[in-house]
Parts: structure tokens; C-alpha cells; sequence
């Protein structure tokens, strides 16, 4: 217990840290889209690049990113018939749809980096493999059909330069193939990969607003992001016969929060901004309680 708290704690304190820097005005949300930018252009490939070419691949991890992928699907189905009962406007509901079907894996990769390591963020990294083409395809879809119902060139733009995506094809080709990193460019990406962690939880504290609307709503989808995914990821990992770490990497993931794209989605498809900050920052204050539990009982 002491030594998971020792390893968990300094992430939390960052997460703190971003909430005081933005009450005394010092950074602002503007800062924290810059941060947020780098983590996805240059901290998250680089940690992929780094992670996913050192670890062993086979066949037998296909299920981590199938099983983030089908988690999804039968997401959408439980929040389009619970959502039907909120009496939404179809731009709230186009937030309740995407946001209980996002799983927030960056929220959960600091967490993994503190204690699990390298190893363990390159099985994150498979498993939101999986979570990160349904977001940019089916997800994002869902968020054009029912917002500004334009954006199929916005999609295709999106996957063209998802550079988390071609870094995971790049390490999983790399890796096949046996072909290492060189010296300078693996030191380059792990210094790079290091920012991650600060970066990230920096972001979420800048971010976090605990104003609720349609508070039923709200409850509702964080329990189908959190909840319905944990139990689900349970029923996978015993159906798949998973253990081990790959047995944490799976329930943690599954249970993350909900994903920081809704409200990017809301915002690009004029659906309803500030149910998706209601929904994102409530869910991330039960995340940053729930996490570190969950990881403490699993391990």
C-alpha cells in the first residue's frame, strides 16, 4: 500500500498543481490546449515509439485492442436506449452518445508509467489501440450525425495525421521486423516521452470544472463510461482467460473516465459544450479517486 501510494501521489500532486496554476491565473485554458497538443503530437508517439518496440508481440495480446474495440460498440448501444429517458436536445444527446463511449486512456497512462512501467504503458498503448480508431472513426461519426452533421474530409484529415496512430504502426512494424531504435533517436523519444505524465495531469487540472448540468444526465453517462466498462472489461478478461498485467492494463482501462475528445467533438460539431465539460470534469474527479483504488485492489 505504501509503496503504490509513494508511486501514485506525485501524479495526483501534478493534477493539483494544474488546479491552483489556474485559480491564481497563471495558465489558462489556452495553455492547457497547447499542452494538450503536445502530448498528442510528441509526447504519446514518442513514448509509443519507445515502449511497444522493446516488449515481446505476439498473437496473444490481439485481444487488447479487440476488446477495447467491442466495449465501444456495445457502449453505444446501452447509451442510446438509457440516454432516451433524460429528455435531451439532440446535441446533449450527441454528448451523452459519444461521452459514455470514450474511454479517457491518457487520464489512466500516468498511472500506468508510475506503476507499472514502461511494460505496462505499452500494453495501455495496444489496448488503446483499440479505443483510439473507434473514436476517430465510429465515435466521431456519431458526433457528426447528431451536431453540425458535416466532416467526412475533417475525418479523413484526422486519421491522415493521428500521429499516435502511425507511431503505434510504426513500433508494431518495428518490432515484427526486429528492427531497433538507434541510440540517439531512442534517448531523443524517451526524454520526449517523459513529458507525458507532467504535461498531461498539468492540462487536467487547468481544465477541471465541477459545474453540473442535468445532473441525472450526467450520472448516467459517467456510470456507463466507468461502471458498465469495468464490467464489461471483467467479463472479457475472464472470457479471454486474461491475466497477469494484461488483466490490470484491460479493468483499468475499461473503467477510465470519460474522454477528453467529447468535449473536442462538441466543440467541433456545435453539440452541447458545456453538458460535454459537465460530463468530462465530474467524471475525472470520480477517476482521480477511483483509479488509484482500483489499482491498489487489483494489485
Amino acid at each position: 500500500m505504501n509503496t503504490l501510494a509513494v508511486k501514485i501521489l506525485p501524479v495526483l500532486l501534478i493534477f493539483a498543481l494544474g488546479i491552483i496554476l489556474r485559480r491564481i491565473n497563471l495558465f489558462t485554458e489556452e495553455n492547457a490546449d497547447s499542452f494538450q497538443k503536445l502530448v498528442f503530437y510528441v509526447a504519446l508517439p514518442a513514448s509509443i515509439l519507445v515502449s511497444i518496440t522493446k516488449i515481446k508481440l505476439s498473437l496473444n495480446v490481439i485481444y487488447l485492442p479487440i476488446t477495447a474495440a467491442v466495449i465501444i460498440i456495445i457502449s453505444f448501444f446501452a447509451a442510446s436506449m438509457v440516454g432516451r429517458f433524460f429528455n435531451l436536445s439532440r446535441p446533449a444527446f450527441g454528448v451523452f452518445l459519444v461521452g459514455s463511449m470514450i474511454m479517457n486512456t491518457g487520464f489512466t497512462f500516468p498511472f500506468f508509467i508510475a506503476v507499472y512501467g514502461q511494460e505496462g504503458f505499452a500494453r495501455a498503448s495496444l489496448f488503446d489501440f483499440g479505443n483510439g480508431l473507434l473514436v476517430l472513426t465510429f465515435v466521431y461519426y456519431i458526433a457528426v450525425k447528431y451536431g453540425s452533421n458535416e466532416g467526412p474530409k475533417v475525418l479523413l484529415k484526422k486519421l491522415m495525421t493521428s500521429s499516435p496512430l502511425w507511431a503505434l504502426f510504426a513500433a508494431l512494424i518495428m518490432n515484427l521486423t526486429h528492427i531497433e531504435l538507434p541510440v540517439v533517436l531512442n534517448d531523443l523519444f524517451k526524454i520526449l516521452g517523459d513529458m507525458l505524465t507532467p504535461l498531461f495531469m498539468l492540462s487536467l487540472g487547468i481544465y477541471f470544472n465541477l459545474r453540473i448540468l442535468n445532473l441525472k444526465a450526467v450520472i448516467a453517462g459517467i456510470a456507463l463510461r466507468m461502471f458498465l466498462g469495468l464490467l464489461l472489461g471483467f467479463i472479457f478478461v475472464n472470457l479471454f482467460k486474461i491475466n497477469g498485467l494484461d488483466r490490470q492494463i484491460v479493468l483499468i482501462s475499461s473503467s477510465a473516465p470519460v474522454g477528453f475528445n467529447t468535449l473536442t467533438f462538441a466543440t467541433m460539431e456545435n453539440l452541447d459544450k458545456e453538458f460535454a465539460a459537465s460530463l468530462v470534469s465530474n467524471s475525472i474527479l470520480l477517476g482521480i479517486i477511483f483509479t488509484p483504488l482500483l489499482i491498489f485492489f487489483l494489485s
